[in-house]
């Protein structure tokens, strides 16, 4: 198994639920996950100048489907709070909440205007606008990458100091290089070995700066 390790990031290379099966009940103060819609989203034949700098990805079948409801299971067993990006896409294993958040990712083309996500927060609903094609003008490295800057939101708005965080598909690695900065302990995995060894050149080489270059939206 491939592991990737600092003082505050414990990312393998792995199935989700056999590195959950290692935990037990509440372990982790706060679960933030983006896993599978079941939408075939899982890769992108069109190139720079439709999404504004983000690259082609292979379609390598992982979004076929989405989780199965031992995975949720699990998820709320080993978690005492979750935001789950896509949670419109499963409804059915979800408790009601009022404390969901839409991203609005500030574009107005074919895709969709922005991602919900259910947080099990008793809170009213947020919406944070952020520009996804601005932020992720560099490049991806996965098909659905989100910006750092969003994660970052994440935990200075439903995070408290200390709090562990795990997330059961990393993808791009952009949770890990905002938890390397807010001082939270990260526990994750990512399956594929080919986005893993991406993430962690990419982690490592972001986590090289003092502080990360951006304000966070109030």
């Amino acid at each position: 198994m491939k592991q990737y390790k600092t003082d505050l990031l414990d990312i393998r290379c792995m199935d989700c639920m056999e590195l959950m099966s290692q935990y037990p009940d509440k372990h982790f103060d706060l679960a933030i996950v983006d896993p599978p819609y079941g939408i075939g989203r899982d890769g992108s034949e069109r190139t720079t100048s439709r999404h504004g700098g983000r690259k082609a990805h292979t379609f390598k079948g992982w979004d076929a489907s989405p989780p199965c409801a031992d995975y949720f299971s699990e998820l709320f067993r080993l978690s005492k709070n979750q935001i789950i990006w896509g949670a419109n896409y499963y409804p059915q294993h979800l408790q009601p909440s009022m404390g969901w958040v839409f991203w609005d990712k500030g574009q107005r083309i074919c895709n969709s205007d922005g991602e919900l996500a259910f947080t099990s927060f008793d809170r009213a609903l947020r919406v944070v606008e952020m520009n996804r094609v601005e932020l992720l003008k560099d490049g991806t490295i996965h098909p659905t990458q989100k910006p750092v800057k969003l994660y970052s939101w994440l935990l200075a708005n439903y995070a408290k100091p200390g709090d562990t965080i795990l997330d059961t598909h990393m993808g791009s690695g952009s949770i890990a290089i905002a938890c390397h900065y807010a001082g939270h302990h990260l526990t994750a995995c990512e399956l594929d070995e080919e986005y893993f060894d991406a993430a962690c050149e990419r982690i490592t080489n972001a986590t090289k700066q003092t502080t990360l270059d951006f304000t966070l939206p109030t």
